[in-house]
């Protein structure tokens, strides 16, 4: 009898039954594409054995990732650090359209924009500033909406424009560090935040309550 390829990679055998898909993959995939593109129940074997017993080097990775996104977040205030997961855990969640995938220099060119769009606000002028590429414009589209909402109704000169300019850039550098640390990876930043952040399984939305932080934390 064949052996059975996982359908996730077209490449390995299949030898786990993953409850999630109701089919048999790889231990690669089920490894690497767990609690991302594999929305695991909370009772998979796998997912529990992982919890109790990872192995050294995904410490070593969540470690790594965790002290990076804390090095993002230094020197911000508690509103700023609030907003700042909020917008992290929405790019963690976001699904583009699969004909336009986002890349990190999509999310550098989505926050920069957005962030030249709340510092001119908070001068009290209302100035739209567009991304270049497609796919940064639907994120700022997308990405926008949510922010004011959390922001409240309050526009032109608030101090949460100014705190929403700050968060934004910071996280438009944040991207560009982490693009520099893996340069050959056009998602570095993106899955980083991926691997860091609990992204809600049910919508895979951002919290609608910024105060609610969703950052795994060792």
């Amino acid at each position: 009898m064949a052996a059975v390829l996982c359908p996730l990679c077209g490449e390995r055998k299949a030898r786990r039954g993953c409850p999630a898909l109701d089919k048999q993959i790889c231990a690669v995939c089920c490894g690497t594409k767990r609690l991302t593109q594999i929305r695991c129940p909370s009772d998979c074997p796998y997912l529990t054995t992982a919890r109790e017993h990872p192995p050294a080097a995904l410490v070593r990775q969540h470690q790594r990732d965790v002290g990076l996104v804390v090095q993002f977040m230094r020197d911000l205030n508690q509103r700023q650090s609030q907003l700042f997961v909020l917008i992290a855990t929405f790019l963690a969640g976001y699904k583009p359209q699969e004909l336009h995938p986002l890349i990190d220099d999509d999310a550098v060119e989505a926050t920069a924009a957005l962030a030249s769009t709340f510092e001119t606000s908070a001068r009290g002028v209302i100035y739209e500033h567009n991304p270049a590429s497609l796919p940064a414009q639907r994120l700022v589209s997308a990405l926008k909406p949510m922010i004011l909402q959390a922001g409240g109704s309050g526009v032109g000169g608030t101090p949460f424009e100014r705190d929403a300019g700050v968060v934004l850039r910071r996280l438009a550098d944040a991207a560009r560090q982490a693009r520099e640390l893996e340069p050959g990876n056009r998602t570095a930043f993106l899955e980083l935040l991926e691997r860091v952040i609990r992204v809600p399984p049910a919508a895979e939305e951002a919290p609608s309550d910024p105060a609610a932080p969703r950052l795994i934390v060792p």
